[in-house]
C-alpha cells in the first residue's frame, strides 16, 4: 500500500477493529497497565489500553507517569515481549504412562489458537522475524512455535515516543514498521477529531479487515503528520550503538579485561535474557509421579547466565560471571551473524532498563571500542 492508500481511523474505529478481530475468533492481546508497568494482556476494548500513560526508562529504572494528553500508545515498551505468546515460557512436550512392561509415550499436541497482537513496535516485528528464523527455518522447525505463529494477526504501531534506553535506529530496526505486519497504525493528534490513527495494510488480510472499518481517506496533512511522528522519534533515541563493526570488534576482544570489570557488577540473574525478545534458549525437565506409572517432559526458558546452562560431564564450561556475560553479549552481537547472518539485537533497550544494576550493553561495547583507540 502506498501513501495514497492510507486511511484514518478514529478511536471508535479502533474499537471496531478489536470487535471484528474478536468476532473472527481471535484472542486479542495488546498493551495494558498492570502493577505499575505496561504489559501485554487480553484486550476487549480501547478502555483496556494505557490511555494517557507514558514510561520513563533508564539503566535499571522504569516507571509510568501521566502524559498531558490521552494518547493510547504514547509509551515505548515494557518488560514483556510478544515472545511469551509464541515461544512459550513453559511447554509440555510429552506424557508417558506405564502399562505392564511397556511405556506409552504421547506427544503433546500444540494448541491451535488464533492470536491478534495490537501495538507491535518496529523493533518487536524484527524480533519476531528473528525468532521465526531460529525456530522455523532450520531442519527441525519447532512445532509448538509454528502452531502459534501460523495463526497470528499483527497490528503494528509506529513509535511516537523513544524510551530512554531505546537504540533501534542504531540497529536499523525502527522506529517505523517496514514489514511483517497485517496493519500498521500511526497515532496522531487531530485538532478537530482528537486522537486518530493513520492506517495502512501490509497484507491481504489487512486490506480485507480495513474495508470493514469506519474510516476516511488520509489527507496530505494526515500523511505528513504520520511521517513527522516517525522522524521525530528517530531523532530522539535514548541510546546509540555503532553496529557496523561489532562482529570483528568482539571477536578481537574475547580476552579483554573489561569482561571481568562487568562481572563485578553483574548479578548473573538472567533478567536481560528473560526480557530480551529474541533470546530463545531452553532446557527440559523430566518428572514422574510417586507411583512411577506416569512421567512427563516439560520445556522451559533457560538463560546462558545460569551456571548449569553450560554444564558438561564434570562441571560448567563457563563458571565465572565474566565468562557468562561475554557469552551472552558476543552471541547476541557477533556470533549470531555466524549462525543466522544477522545481529540478534533489535535495540529495544529492555536489557538495560530491567538490569537490576543498570548494566548498559551500549556502554559496554563502547568501552571495548574506546580501549582499542587508546
Amino acid at each position: 500500500m502506498d501513501d495514497t492508500d492510507q486511511i484514518v481511523l478514529s478511536v471508535d474505529g479502533l474499537q471496531v477493529l478489536i470487535d471484528v478481530l474478536t468476532a473472527d475468533g481471535y484472542r486479542v492481546i495488546g498493551p495494558t497497565v498492570r502493577e505499575k508497568a505496561i504489559v501485554y494482556d487480553d484486550v476487549a476494548s480501547v478502555a483496556d489500553l494505557p490511555r494517557g500513560w507514558t514510561d520513563e526508562q533508564d539503566g535499571g529504572r522504569y516507571r509510568l507517569v501521566r502524559r498531558d494528553d490521552s494518547a493510547l500508545f504514547g509509551f515505548a515498551v515494557g518488560a514483556s515481549s510478544w515472545k511469551q505468546f509464541l515461544h512459550r515460557p513453559v511447554v509440555k512436550l510429552w506424557r508417558a504412562r506405564r502399562s505392564k512392561n511397556s511405556w506409552q509415550v504421547v506427544p503433546e499436541v500444540p494448541p491451535v489458537e488464533r492470536l491478534a497482537f495490537i501495538g507491535v513496535r518496529a523493533c518487536e516485528l524484527e524480533a519476531i522475524k528473528l525468532q521465526d528464523q531460529v525456530l522455523l527455518e532450520g531442519e527441525h522447525p519447532d512445532s509448538h512455535y509454528q502452531a502459534r505463529r501460523d495463526n497470528v494477526f499483527v497490528v503494528a504501531v509506529n513509535c511516537a515516543v523513544a524510551g530512554g534506553t531505546c537504540f533501534c535506529v542504531s540497529m536499523s530496526t525502527g522506529p517505523k514498521a517496514e514489514s511483517g505486519y497485517d496493519l500498521a497504525l500511526t497515532e496522531i493528534s487531530d485538532g478537530e477529531e482528537g486522537t486518530v490513527f493513520v492506517a495502512e495494510a501490509g497484507s491481504g488480510r489487512g486490506r480485507s479487515l480495513l474495508a470493514k472499518l469506519p474510516h476516511r481517506p488520509a489527507s496530505a496533512a494526515d500523511r505528513q503528520s504520520a511521517k513527522a511522528v516517525s522522524e521525530r522519534t528517530a531523532a530522539s533515541m535514548g541510546r546509540e550503538m555503532r553496529s557496523d563493526d561489532l562482529h570483528e570488534l568482539l571477536h578481537r576482544n574475547l580476552d579483554h579485561p573489561h569482561w571481568d570489570a562487568v562481572a563485578q557488577r553483574c548479578l548473573t540473574c538472567g533478567n536481560c535474557t528473560m526480557v530480551c525478545p529474541t533470546c530463545f534458549c531452553t532446557t527440559v525437565e523430566d518428572a514422574s509421579d510417586l507411583t512411577g506409572k506416569e512421567a512427563s517432559r516439560t520445556r522451559r526458558w533457560d538463560s546462558c547466565f545460569t551456571i548449569d546452562f553450560s554444564y558438561l560431564h564434570g562441571g560448567s564450561v563457563r563458571t565465572s560471571g565474566g565468562a557468562r556475560y561475554r557469552q551472552w553479549l558476543t552471541h547476541k552481537l557477533a556470533t549470531w551473524f555466524d549462525q543466522f547472518g544477522t545481529s540478534g539485537c533489535v535495540g529495544c533497550g529492555r536489557c538495560i532498563t530491567w538490569c537490576p544494576v543498570g548494566i548498559d550493553i551500549t556502554a559496554e561495547v563502547e568501552a571495548i571500542r574506546d580501549s582499542e583507540a587508546d
